[in-house]
Parts: C-alpha cells; structure tokens; sequence
C-alpha cells in the first residue's frame, strides 16, 4: 500500500469512528445528572395550602407547585402508616405484605422476640462510640430504586441517604447504597455503620469537625412569622394538650436552646433547626460525593425528620408547627438554590413526599367538639391478659400491641394446650366494647371478615405474617393511641394516609393531577424516568401524567 492510500485509510477510519461514537452519543439514555428524593417525615397534604401564605415565592414549596407538577390526591394504601414503612414504600412501589417492613417496631412470631426495623447486631458503630450505628436494611426483603440504579450502570451511579433519623437514611438507600448516614444524639454526629463502610468518609468527619449542632442551639427558636400569622389559628400558644419536650418552664415560644450546647444533643431533634442541619448536611454529601457530576446518575434520599417529632409533640394545629413548616420552606429554597448552582438548573429531579400524616390531637378535636379521643392501648394490654390469666390459668398470654395489632404468645398456647380460636374469640369482644374501638378483626381470617373493602385492602397489604400480630384493631375516625397529650398517626384515615406527592426538574411536566395515585406509584415513576427496572417488590404503576415526552 503507497502511502497516498494509507493516509486514506487511515483519514476514513478516523471520520467513520467519529460519525459512530457521534452516532451513539446522540442514541445515549437521556437521564438527570442527580436524582434527589425527599420525604417530609409526618407531612399532611393539606399543608400545602394550609400553611401556603406563610410559603415565600423564594423558598421551596411555592416555587415546585409553580414550576414542577402536584399529585393532589395520592394516597398510602396499606396500614400502619408509620415512618419505616412509609419511607419503604416511597423507595420500594412495595407494600409491608412484601417488602417485610410492617413497623417502625415489630414482634417477630418466628425468632419470638421485638425487632427494631433496622436493627442489625452483626454491624457496629462508625463515627461515635455509641451503639447508634447498630443498623443495616437486612431486615427490608426487596430491592430499592436506587438499588436498581447501582444495578443498571454496574455500580458506577452513587446513591446516598441522609436523615436525623436511622431508618429515614438506611431504608430509601437500600441495600446496595454508597452509604447512608444519619444523627446520633448521644454525640451530636453523623455516622453510619460497618454495613456500609469501616470509616467515615473526610467530608462526614469535616462536617462534624463543625459542631453545627452546639452552633445552632445559640439561637432561640423563636418567632419565624409575624405575630398575627399565628393568630388566625384561633388558639394561644400554651396549650394543656402539647406536650411539653423543653421541660414544664419553657411551655411556649421562644425556647430557649444556649442551655443544652455540649450537653443534650437530642433536644435539635425538636425544633426546625434538626431540618437546618438536615439541610446542610445534605450539600455536604452533594460537595463530598460529587453527585451528578460523573456521567452516570446520582440519586440522593433527604429526609426531614424534625417535622414528626415536633407534630407529634404539639400537633398540626400548633404554632410550633406552623413555624417548623415556615422553616423548612425556606431550607427547601436553599436546596434547590444549591443545586442550581452546583448541578445545574433544570438538570436534576426532585419528588417531594410524606411518609404519613397526622391525626389531630385528641383533646383539641374535644374542645372543638370534633370526633376523636385517645385509646389507652397499655392500659387495655394490662387488662386483657389478667383477664385471660383469671380464665385459663396463665400470665402473659398476650405478648404485646405492636402497630394497632395484638400479638398472642403462640409458645405458651401451644405449650399449655390452650385454645387459640376461643382466646382470639374473646379478646376481639373485649376490644369491640371499648368506647375507642370501632372493629377488632381476626387476620388470620381477614378475607372473611366483614369489612369496608378499602380497610381490608389496606390492612391486608400490611400483614407479614411473621411479623404481624394476630388481632387487627381499627380504631374510630380521630382516635388515637395514648393519653391525648401529644398525638400520632398509624391509621388507615385520609388525615394519616393523604400525602404530598411533587415533582419537579428534569424531565418533569408542569401541571396537576386529580386522579387517585398511591405511594406505590413513586418508584415505579422514578424507574421509566431512568428508564431502569423497577424494584423486586413493585405492586405500583407509573404515574405517566407527570413525564415530560420532550
């Protein structure tokens, strides 16, 4: 060959390669560079518009119904609507009947012992010496979106969880996360677990390095709004029915927080600065990781954990949570300013969603002569098993009450010959007598019972066997279990099961939908966005209104 031809040759070889990788370049996946999932611990939706005055057109909840697309009516559809099962399901499309996570707490029949939902005694703490790292997702049987994300680019994505609470960072993770990371109260630090990793990555160690939480308690939590936004709830700040998580002297706003720097990490839980620390805890994670910087999608899981404990501590119509929600509006606008400016605008997704809502507090339905009250669930337990020991002989034939569910100790039935069917007989008309209760139901016989179809559907979607009780308790609209101070969530109502459910970014329609979606829906949405498989346990269906076809 002269060279006239090799220099031909070669000229050809190198624009034919060009026009292939040009080629190949232009067929790529479309996809996001970070993929970020947000869950509001303890968010009802109507507080999207209960508090939208309060929303600044600069913060976060005004600018992703303006820009992005709203799920109006999406709902949970299993019960307990609790946070592990919650934050399961958001990241799974599964409900507990398959993903395995029926509580935050569960008895499980087959080992006869309690189980925390990510309890795992064969890791250890990394990053503090308490045992707040004793955690894993082993427990969780199904795969995570973003496991199914690791899987599809070989493990070269990143996927990260970050929350003040353990179970809000290692269940949206999942099993094959980069790390998930979360608070420690005893020390005030972010850690993580030998699951995931022998040492804390610099930029955890540089983050807690700051002691952000010591410098957060040097503001009061005071006032966010104007005086007379909280006015137009009608009610004064110092309530009989609040429960009290700053002590007896300081039962109303400002709270006073300088006292516990250095010494109570766990207080920061309580206020809107837990979701401040949240906040900055997760741009630390998006500069550490370089998320949605290499040429794969980054997905990142933020939780905000502070809403549920002050919710619970002083409920929805406080004006503690008005202004925790004011709060977090303005650290949502930091986040999305954040990422502007580090991922770029309009190249990152983003859903925001509730792991569950919140019934009022009981005693303030009372006042307002609203139905509801409080059930005494340890009271009843009490009762009910010296009943039965009076009747057969035998203490402690009930083992406990987990998640509304009464759990039978089968060993001590089995072992003393008792007879189950006449013991769950009894205790179901002992239940159906109390003022709080509006149906006891044998599980084991569910599809037999009758019952609203969509309470059964729920409560069926919600019973792992193994790791369920055997009596079903559905208590009356507005009940719920403890004192009436304070209040909680775990029913299968509209006030605990109707969640938020936002869109926005990459990929993303503007608009609003009507029409019934499901938390189920989330992860299956999120995989054809990706186009990626869905997780192992997916009973969910793409919510295909919300996708740009652009």
């Amino acid at each position: 060959m002269n060279k006239v031809s090799a220099v031909g040759s070669l000229l050809f070889f190198i624009v034919f390669s060009f026009m292939i990788n040009s080629k190949l370049t232009a067929q790529s996946l479309p996809r996001p560079k970070l993929v970020v999932g947000i869950v509001v611990d303890q968010m009802r939706w109507d507080y999207l518009y209960r508090f939208y005055d309060n929303y600044k057109p600069t913060g976060g909840f005004k600018r992703i119904l303006g820009e992005g697309f709203t799920c109006e009516n999406t709902l949970i559809p299993y019960t307990p609507t609790i946070t592990a099962v919650g934050h399961t399901c958001v990241y799974t499309g599964s409900v507990p009947a398959i993903s395995g996570i029926t509580g935050n707490d569960w008895f499980d029949n087959k080992a006869d012992k309690g189980f925390y939902c990510v309890q795992d005694d064969s890791v250890e703490t990394v990053g503090s010496t308490s045992t707040a790292g004793k955690m894993s997702p082993k427990n969780l049987l199904v795969t995570t979106v973003g496991d199914e994300l690791r899987l599809a680019t070989s493990f070269n994505s990143k996927v990260i969880g970050v929350a003040i609470k353990d179970r809000g960072a290692i269940l949206p993770a999942g099993h094959g996360a980069s790390g998930a990371f979360w608070y420690d109260p005893a020390s005030g630090n972010f850690v993580t677990s030998t699951y995931y990793m022998t040492e804390l990555p610099d930029w955890v160690k540089a983050f807690n390095s700051r002691k952000l939480v010591d410098s957060l308690y040097q503001s009061d939590w005071g006032y966010y709004l104007p005086k007379e936004a909280y006015a137009k709830t009608g009610l004064p700040d110092n309530l009989p029915f609040e429960y009290k998580p700053f002590g007896a002297d300081q039962p109303i706003m400002p709270y006073k927080l300088k006292q516990y720097a250095g010494k109570d990490f766990s207080k920061i839980s309580f206020t809107p600065f837990g979701n401040t620390l949240t906040e900055q805890m997760a741009e630390a994670a998006i500069n550490g990781e370089n998320l949605g910087k290499s040429t794969n999608t980054d997905f990142l899981t933020v939780s905000f954990s502070s809403t549920d404990y002050i919710g619970h501590s002083f409920g929805p119509d406080s004006w503690e949570q008005m202004d925790d929600f004011a709060r977090l509006d303005t650290e949502l606008g930091k986040l999305l300013d954040f990422l502007d400016a580090k991922v770029g605008k309009g190249q990152y997704t983003i859903f925001l969603t509730a792991d569950h809502g919140v019934a009022h507090v009981p005693l303030y339905s009372k006042a307002r002569k609203l139905p509801g009250g409080s059930f005494l669930d340890n009271v009843v337990f009490t009762d009910m098993n010296a009943k039965l020991t009076a009747k057969y002989g035998k203490e402690d034939i009930i083992t406990g009450m987990f998640n509304y569910q009464v759990v039978l100790n089968e060993h001590l039935i089995d072992s003393a010959a008792l007879p189950e069917n006449e013991i769950v007989k009894w205790i179901i008309t002992y239940l159906e007598k109390q003022d709080a209760i509006a149906q006891a139901v044998d599980l084991r016989n569910l599809s037999n019972t009758t019952l609203n179809y969509k309470q059964k559907e729920m409560i069926s979607n919600g019973y792992f066997p193994q790791r369920c009780g055997q009596i079903q308790i559905i208590l009356k609209p507005g009940y719920v279990e403890g004192t009436g101070v304070g209040t909680s969530h775990g029913l299968w109502n509209p006030y605990d099961a109707h969640i938020p459910l936002l869109w926005y970014g990459w990929g993303i329609k503007h608009g609003s939908l009507n029409r019934e979606t499901y938390m189920t829906d989330i992860a299956p949405t999120v995989a054809a966005l990706l186009h990626i498989q869905m997780p192992s346990g997916t009973v969910g269906k793409v919510i295909e209104d919300v996708i740009s076809k652009n």
